[in-house]
């Protein structure tokens, strides 16, 4: 690991965020969240999920599903 980087796993991300552990795996697949696999573990960088969710929140992107209306 470096040093000035704290990892969380996927269900701490998903703890802070308020994201669905799935929603999270999407978003590193994506490239929009950093992450690492160490062994066998997904670990995702902190600032780069915080910075995601302030940029989700300021474009008013919503989370959960759309309605059909």
């Amino acid at each position: 690991m470096k040093k000035n980087q704290e990892w969380l796993t996927v269900n701490e991300a998903a703890e802070l965020s308020g994201y669905n552990a799935d929603h999270l795996r999407e978003l590193i697949r994506e490239g929009k969240i950093k992450a690492q696999k160490f062994s066998i573990v997904w670990m995702v960088d902190r600032k780069s999920l915080l910075a995601y969710k302030m940029k989700a929140q300021a474009s008013g992107e919503k989370r959960g599903p759309k309605s059909e209306n």
